[in-house]
């Protein structure tokens, strides 16, 4: 797809928001939000495999992929974005948290799919650390603004915001506000469906950064 084509469809998935191009160049800049996005799993870790043998470890990249072009074309590199692993290359979770940290980082989110042995099972999961750290307060904020964000602009239910012990939150929680997204089931036909679009993984991508853009905007003001 040529650059023109994907400026086209970003615009219409912004205008499908409500947040037309034109709208979003006139955005005033404070100092450059460092975002951390991290695709999970990667390389031999495959993550959660679909029924039809979609890989959650590449949809996770192509939507990653996505929030960076739409930073850079939609929203004229309002954003620092920086991605845990580029290519299917398998990264140690310490690795990624400590890449993160180098990185004077504001806000880390973890990007995954959900599987299920039930194949009802659907919908959006937002964790944070159980862990008390010095950004839990700001964590639990962030999830709550992002799954109702996702819930409103993609369609998916929310299974609602959780608490868990991953390593990428445990070791990330007193450095910045950090979260872990659950995309929807890639063991539920209608979502793994959904996931195998194009188009998809990019409103949802769109969905991520403009609910990160109302955060950062939140924040700088406070």
């Amino acid at each position: 797809m040529t650059q023109f084509k994907v400026l086209i469809s970003i615009i219409l998935v912004l205008e499908l928001f409500g947040l037309p191009s034109p709208v979003l160049a006139q955005l005033n800049q404070t100092r450059k939000q460092i975002i951390v996005i991290d695709p999970g799993h990667g390389g031999k870790d495959s993550g959660a495999v679909g029924l039809n043998g979609i890989l959650e470890k590449d949809v996770v990249l192509k939507i990653a992929k996505q929030i960076v072009e739409l930073n850079e074309i939609a929203f004229k590199n309002q954003f620092e974005i920086y991605l845990t692993r580029y290519k299917d290359t398998l990264i140690s979770l310490g690795d990624r948290t400590k890449l993160a940290k180098s990185l004077n980082t504001d806000i880390f989110i973890s990007l995954h799919c959900n599987h299920s042995d039930n194949p009802n099972a659907r919908g959006l999961e937002v964790y944070v650390s159980k862990k008390q750290g010095r950004y839990s307060e700001e964590s639990i904020l962030l999830a709550y603004h992002l799954q109702k964000g996702l819930k409103e602009n993609i369609g998916f239910e929310s299974r609602g915001v959780k608490f868990a012990n991953f390593q990428v939150l445990r070791e990330t929680n007193d450095y910045f506000p950090s979260v872990l997204l659950e995309l929807g089931f890639l063991s539920n036909g209608d979502e793994e469906n959904y996931l195998l679009n194009k188009s998809s993984l990019l409103k949802i991508a769109s969905a991520i950064i403009i609910n990160l853009k109302n955060v950062s905007y939140e924040r700088n003001v406070n």
